[in-house]
């Protein structure tokens, strides 16, 4: 388990992930990250930006096209 502190940033508090973590996590600078809370405890998720935009253009083609994903899933 990493432990890490709360620190002032500006006038702000944050936390510096270390490498280690970020490896973890699969992250890097510019990523999103998520937090849920779960049964267990807080759930962090990382998503890239490129695949935010690309999971938003599925979204916007499924919404448009919902006639013809219908009809060619049947």
């Amino acid at each position: 388990m990493t432990r890490l502190k709360i620190r002032k940033i500006g006038n702000s508090l944050g936390v510096v992930l270390p490498k280690d973590v970020l490896d973890m996590l699969g992250a890097a600078e510019g990523d999103a990250v998520s937090f849920a809370r779960t049964a267990h405890g807080i759930m962090v998720s990382v998503s890239d930006a490129e695949g935010e935009k690309l999971r938003e253009m599925a979204a916007d083609v499924m919404k448009r096209r919902r006639k013809a994903l219908k009809v060619l899933a049947q």
